[in-house]
């Protein structure tokens, strides 16, 4: 399947000019997805079936690819949008801004442990390279901290220093932090050094600061608490409904909300979905009320 990077990031240059850009890793493969009758057998019979698929193809020398391309934007076309460009539910037309291809992501490898390379990795989108940043993106804003958080709570204070997640044992970057004692320190704990900054015995100096300052847009408005009740959010769902997926792709969509929503034993709360639903299109709308069992009420 294709993967997305759905947020979307800043993107800055070394004259410090910025692009605001989303990623697209399309799959070398061709997509091929498993009927829904057939994933509810293989839930029960093989819950690992794609981890499997996917550790056997590379076993096998039949390594799977993703080409990776980017949709780029300046900061004055997104201001032109009809919708907020960082809203994470919605896309950016490929017909406005169509895709830039920019390398190849190969999986090539197996893990040869994989509590201790798979498990215990911790990334993290705040840990950005120079030149990637985060966007006003709100849900993006809220993970560049609650990631970190997971991970000490996850793995523990020192989370850093489990091999996976340092790249020292790579010989080319060193981790440089203040964090001292905790749980499973296997690292020298900064000796006798004392943990603040700046220190006259031997702390961390950093050689160049304007490098890693961040990029600054300015911008200007109220901050305020808006209702986004007005927000359209469903011409997208409609052109992916109707102009994206074929008959097939629409009759899968179709039964597998149908599979979820009728676990509810509540069928006003069944109506209410089946409203909100039909906003999409009058034909999903009415498919998902005669399988659900349910009129068609007034949409919502």
């Amino acid at each position: 399947m294709h993967g997305y990077s759905s947020h979307t990031f800043k993107m800055v240059n070394k004259d410090n000019e910025f692009v605001w850009v989303k990623l697209h890793f399309r799959t070398d493969q061709g997509i091929k997805n498993i009927p829904p009758a057939k994933a509810v057998v293989l839930a029960g019979e093989q819950p690992d079936y794609a981890l499997a698929d996917l550790y056997n193809s590379i076993a096998k020398k039949d390594y799977p690819s993703w080409t990776l391309y980017l949709q780029v934007a300046t900061h004055e076309q997104v201001q032109k949008l009809p919708f907020n460009p960082f809203d994470l539910t919605k896309t950016w037309s490929q017909k406005e801004f169509p895709l830039r291809r920019v390398g190849k992501m190969t999986l090539n490898e197996n893990a040869e442990n994989y509590f201790a390379q798979i498990e215990q990795a911790a990334f993290s989108p705040a840990h950005m390279p120079p030149g990637i940043e985060a966007s006003p993106d709100k849900m993006l804003q809220g993970r560049l901290f609650s990631y970190g958080d997971t991970h000490l709570h996850r793995l523990g204070t020192n989370y850093l220093l489990l091999p996976v997640n340092d790249p020292e044992t790579n010989k080319k970057v060193k981790v440089c932090t203040y964090q001292r004692d905790g749980p499973m320190q296997v690292g020298s704990n900064h000796g006798g050094r004392p943990n603040y900054y700046r220190n006259t015995f031997h702390g961390p100096e950093v050689t160049d600061r304007e490098q890693h300052i961040e990029h600054a847009t300015f911008e200007s408005g109220m901050a305020a608490r808006h209702e986004a009740g007005d927000d359209d959010n469903f011409t997208q769902p409609r052109v992916f409904y109707t102009q994206v997926l074929d008959d097939r792709g629409r009759a899968h969509l179709i039964q597998n909300i149908v599979e979820h929503v009728q676990q509810c034993t509540d069928k006003e709360i069944i109506r209410r979905t089946v409203a909100v639903l039909a906003n999409v299109d009058d034909d999903f709308g009415k498919q998902l009320a005669t399988k659900l069992g349910v009129d068609l009420p007034k949409k919502q």
